[in-house]
């Protein structure tokens, strides 16, 4: 609309998606390529707002790919497929693995919600497990451990296509319950937690997913494809502790507690390698920027720059976007989606899952989860971003006063959504890769290992060791004083619009309020907690409510949106003061 925008939020990462939106295209608007490529082909040719810096994110996000593979290539293999010579694999898939709790088996069980790869007609296939019962025959062992472990069954996977049915799977009902697929054994919840709280849980490749003419291929697990992952060896490891919050944290219950647990060893060298690439493609587009004629001022994109240090940084921003994009598709809990034949992405909800048996992506395929499809995602955005108007970005609390309080605003803000979403809690997963990636770039953004969460604006119980009621007073509190910040500085002339999209459990009011209402046969109604108390901030702080709109801004085919509290619609509210 061409207006000067004032945005801000307590959240590191969302601050930082604002400015690559709204603050850093403005400051580059117009701007020509500076990589020597696309400089030597068309030198004259025009380049609109965000277009230029969206040229040259596609071409240093193509270095980085090109440097990532003579790196760690060797741990992305082909694979040979029967008289068609070597394919890309797309992904891996794999099995985690818990010892089972029958003394006379101890065989290391897969953990698997479904055997079957492919449903699409004409083109099925699935997995069939193998049972082997060792070598019984050799007698000759040096001790009789040697003996009983020699008979310990083991499982292996084919891969099978074609007429035919998938086997039933060893999960057994709803969460963590399992049978042994060697002798029957259940293995419920319990013995599986204990398992992975003692570091037992491992994974078992189980089938390869590969890139052929005419669609996937499916094929079996080969030793030297689960020996090529287990070689991968990182060099670091995000070490921040996965949130408290049980309600959508639920891999700590299996062990996973600290973030470096979600993410297989090749996926942490991947991680790690195009993390540390973005650093030296910053290097790179700065020295490019000195030789297309940009200001060597040496004035950093933090401080206001416009200079080549500043293009420099402003690229790496958006590399280290396309690297977070990535870290969905590459974690240890996606999962294979059959009825698509692709990977589905960590975050199909506000939630980090546990997820049993997982896809793993390949970055160095053109398919789901690689990098290169990561920079057109960044790219694609960027070619359509906002240029009209300077705008600002800080990380700031709602609650506080701010410098820019003094001149009156259009404000339009989209509140935290009471207890049900963690915002900061989930965001950390994102927050650890960009904090290694641009840290330097804005290093008051990433001063801390893990996002803020003390002053977050939501009622998280665990936050307040269970107690929901002071969740519930420091949410209020809270909504109370950011709105009257807003009160103070809303304009006259313009409403005030709030977007909010929660639909909460209903709860019994106690005690009685105002905004309680009689249900049918005079009995006292039922009170919405989060809308209950944003309306009470509203009305406290002075503002009126004019209207309500609903927005459908939500795609129907969201995972959220099935069983859960979301609602299809936005809900407007329109307050003067």
């Amino acid at each position: 609309m061409g207006l000067r925008v004032y945005a801000s939020d307590l959240n590191p990462v969302a601050v930082l998606i604002n400015k690559a939106l709204i603050e850093i295209p403005v400051r580059f608007r117009d701007q020509v390529p500076v990589n020597p490529g696309v400089r030597s082909i068309l030198p004259s040719h025009a380049y609109f707002g965000a277009q230029g810096l969206a040229a040259d994110v596609r071409y240093y996000g193509e270095w980085m790919r090109e440097q990532a593979f003579e790196q760690i290539g060797h741990l992305y293999p082909a694979v040979r497929v029967e008289n068609h010579g070597d394919a890309t694999v797309i992904a891996w898939l794999w099995a985690r693995t818990v010892t089972c709790p029958n003394p006379a088996c101890r065989c290391q069980m897969p953990l698997v919600r479904s055997f079957q790869l492919s449903t699409k007609k004409g083109k099925e296939a699935w997995v069939e497990p193998m049972i082997h019962h060792g070598d019984t025959e050799n007698t000759e062992k040096e001790n009789l451990r040697d003996l009983c472990a020699s008979v310990v069954p083991k499982i292996r996977f084919v891969v099978k296509s074609g007429e035919g049915k998938a086997p039933d799977p060893p999960k057994t009902g709803r969460g963590a319950t399992f049978s042994c697929l060697a002798c029957g054994q259940p293995a419920d919840g319990k013995h599986i937690k204990a398992e992975g709280m003692a570091g037992r849980m491992g994974a078992q490749l189980m089938a390869i997913v590969a890139e052929g003419k005419n669609g996937r291929i499916y094929l079996s697990p080969t030793p030297e494809h689960e020996e090529i992952a287990r070689s991968a060896k990182p060099t670091w490891y995000p070490d921040g502790q996965i949130g408290d919050d049980r309600r959508s944290m639920f891999t700590p219950l299996y062990g996973l507690t600290h973030f470096h647990h979600l993410f297989t060893p090749r996926q942490l060298v991947a991680l790690i390698t195009f993390s540390d690439l973005v650093g030296e493609a910053r290097e790179r587009a700065t020295q490019d920027a000195i030789a297309a004629g940009l200001p060597d001022d040496d004035v950093p994109l933090n401080e206001g720059g416009t200079g080549a240090r500043a293009y420099g940084d402003a690229i790496s921003v958006y590399l280290a976007f396309a690297v977070d994009k990535m870290t969905d598709y590459h974690s240890d809990l996606c999962s294979w989606h059959s009825g698509r034949d692709t990977i589905r992405n960590t975050f199909g909800r506000q939630a980090i899952p546990m997820v049993w048996d997982f896809a793993e992506a390949n970055p160095m395929s053109d398919s789901t989860g690689s990098f290169n499809g990561a920079i057109e995602w960044v790219v694609k955005v960027l070619e359509n971003a906002s240029h009209h108007a300077p705008s600002q970005v800080t990380q700031h609390d709602a609650t506080a006063p701010h410098p820019d309080d003094s001149t009156p605003k259009l404000i339009s803000t989209d509140p935290p959504y009471y207890d049900n979403i963690g915002y900061a809690d989930l965001s950390d997963f994102f927050y650890v890769w960009l904090r290694r990636s641009i840290g330097s770039v804005y290093p008051d953004l990433f001063s801390t290992l893990l996002t803020p969460k003390a002053e977050e604006l939501v009622a998280t119980p665990y936050r307040f060791d269970g107690n929901k009621q002071q969740a519930r007073t420091f949410f209020q509190a809270g909504f109370s004083k950011a709105f009257h910040r807003m009160y103070t500085i809303c304009r006259d002339d313009y409403p005030l619009t709030i977007y909010y999209a929660f639909k909460q459990q209903e709860e019994d009011p106690s005690p009685p309020n105002p905004l309680s209402h009689k249900g049918r046969g005079g009995e006292e109604g039922r009170a919405s907690t989060g809308w209950e108390t944003m309306l009470e901030g509203l009305i406290q702080a002075g503002f009126t409510i004019d209207g309500t709109w609903p927005i459908r801004s939500e795609l129907s085919n969201r995972m959220v949106a099935s069983g859960t509290n979301a609602l299809a619609s936005s809900i407007v509210l329109v307050c003067r003061r």
